[in-house]
């Protein structure tokens, strides 16, 4: 099984080796480009278990333009853009066989990688003589195909001259004219003026596919309806399977040890089972509130080394979390709408709150700057002097510590935008509890009792509407569900219903929103199918 995928185009001063063949020499790929030669080297990776293999065009073969292709993941012009997705899928593929690597499943995540059914169907044409319906036929039932994105605009879309131009060689390959070409790649293929979507392509060359929450099962139903004209919404032939995470990459270690004590030391081998995770029901209040005390310590110890300023936050304080994307349907700066009625919540000196937030904005784009200039300009307020916190640099290890730091993840996506969101399922691990609008995983996850949820589930037409609404449910839902039941204490003892709440929401959501899960599910309702091991149908 092989999942191609979305990491494509890191420059080869991240990696840590470079794959040589038998002879010593380093295995190169080639395709078509421009009218030149597209040369790739093939780097290495062990990241536990996994082989992961990373194409590079920067050597020395390729002119100048080309070398530079894989320099960065977003950047260039629509032509940039295909010439990626043609080395991710077309020169991936390429150097599985070159490594004398024969998957049995190909699984696409996105359309970015969708070129590799092109190039696997011409495979067939050329090695085993079938015609071309048959090779994609074929090549559509070893396929799995995932897509991420519930917004339009985020499905790459190619005119039929930049598609000549840049993978006629292939037509030619599969012996297409332009039209039957540029048809596999529309909704209507009729429709001659209808650019070539990457996502189109994967969804046709495709027969197990998916959205990666329930919620976005639906919406990507809804989105891509049109493909099979008469066919209500609810038979079209595009599933779910929710996104989970890999629990021992986010869980604390003094988490990682509760869960021995009270699970058994063989949980991991059992972290999908629901039964496995009742007996959080008996851990001690003490000792998990304790537990989680430390951690939210370490995550203001945290923050002040970073800051340079050991006056930043409260350790023992109510303590929000927002880290993300900043991209405009996140809505990363809901929180701070009515400053006001903010400055009361967190200036309350007998039941104080702060918040950390970090994320980044992608570079080109210019409206999610804007919110992160608002919100940088709001936490220097006066007002949230040392309550509001923003963490520069956000990665990987910047998250790790807030997702086991904080008490309270906060996330505001515009409904149904968020295709799933994993972030959250983070916090769970490590006792904290999720604020979210009722999108992605928590529209499925939420059942009233452990967590918190910002709105019911309806979405009006107008967004300034929607905001406003939102807005006024998430300051209710802190004002007068989080706040109290974080403060409600009898003396120095632990908050027995946010206890409470902490560990429904372990024992709910853990079994359910992991890796090990949702591997299960790919390999049930996807692999198995496409490999040959179960009906197809």
């Amino acid at each position: 099984m092989l999942v191609i995928g979305e990491v494509k185009c890191l420059h080869c001063g991240y990696l840590s080796g470079q794959w040589v063949g038998p002879g010593g020499a380093p295995v190169m790929v080639e395709l078509p480009c421009n009218g030149e030669t597209l040369h790739a080297a093939v780097w290495l990776a062990r990241i536990g278990r996994t082989l992961l293999l990373l194409l590079d065009s920067d050597v020395d073969a390729n002119p100048p333009y080309l070398r530079e292709l894989t320099a960065r993941l977003y950047g260039g012009d629509e032509v940039t853009r295909i010439r990626q997705e043609a080395l991710l899928g077309i020169g991936g593929l390429r150097a599985l066989r070159a490594l004398e690597i024969r998957p049995a499943v190909l699984h696409l995540n996105e359309g970015h990688s969708a070129f590799a059914i092109l190039e696997r169907t011409r495979e067939r044409l050329e090695e085993e003589g079938m015609p071309f319906d048959d090779a994609l036929r074929e090549t559509a039932l070893q396929t799995v195909f995932t897509t991420h994105t519930p917004v339009e605009a985020g499905h790459d879309r190619f005119p039929a001259d930049l598609v000549e131009r840049e993978l006629g060689w292939l037509r030619a390959a599969l012996r297409l004219d332009p039209e039957r070409m540029m048809a596999l790649g529309r909704v209507n293929p009729a429709d001659r003026g209808e650019p070539f979507c990457m996502t189109v392509l994967a969804i046709r060359g495709s027969r197990r596919r998916n959205g990666v929450s329930s919620l976005h099962g639906h919406v990507a139903r809804k989105m891509w309806q049109r493909i099979w004209p008469g066919r209500d919404e609810e038979d079209v032939p595009i599933g779910h399977i929710t996104n989970g995470v890999h629990v021992r990459s986010w869980l604390a270690l003094s988490m990682n040890r509760i869960f021995d004590r009270y699970l058994g030391a063989d949980w991991p081998a059992r972290q999908s089972d629901w039964a496995a995770w009742r007996a959080i029901a008996s851990v001690d209040d003490c000792e998990l509130w304790d537990t989680h005390e430390v951690l939210r310590r370490y995550l203001v110890d945290f923050v002040r080394r970073r800051a340079g300023r050991p006056e930043l936050l409260d350790e023992h304080a109510l303590t929000l979390g927002f880290a993300r994307r900043f991209a405009t349907y996140k809505r990363g700066t809901i929180l701070l709408t009515h400053l006001d009625r903010l400055a009361r919540i967190l200036g309350d000196p007998a039941r104080p709150v702060q918040i950390v937030f970090a994320g980044k904005a992608h570079p080109r784009d210019e409206a999610g700057k804007k919110l992160l200039q608002e919100l940088l300009g709001i936490a220097r307020d006066p007002r949230f002097e040392g309550r509001i916190v923003f963490v520069e640099d956000y990665d990987i290890n910047v998250a790790r510590h807030l997702v086991q730091g904080v008490d309270v993840w906060i996330n505001t996506p515009l409904r149904p935008m968020e295709a799933c969101g994993t972030s959250g399922q983070k916090v769970v691990l490590n006792g904290g509890l999720n604020l979210s609008v009722l999108d992605g995983w928590w529209a499925e996850g939420y059942d009233g009792k452990n967590g918190f949820a910002i709105g019911d589930g309806m979405v009006h037409t107008d967004p300034a509407v929607q905001w406003a609404r939102d807005a006024e449910s998430l300051y209710r839902q802190i004002e007068e569900q989080v706040v109290p039941l974080f403060y409600d204490r009898d003396g120095t003892a632990p908050p027995r219903g946010w206890v409470e709440r902490m560990k429904r929401s372990i024992m709910t959501l853990a079994w359910r929103y992991n890796a090990d899960r949702m591997v299960a599910d790919y390999v049930r309702h996807g692999y198995l199918a496409a490999g040959g091991r179960l009906s197809s149908a």
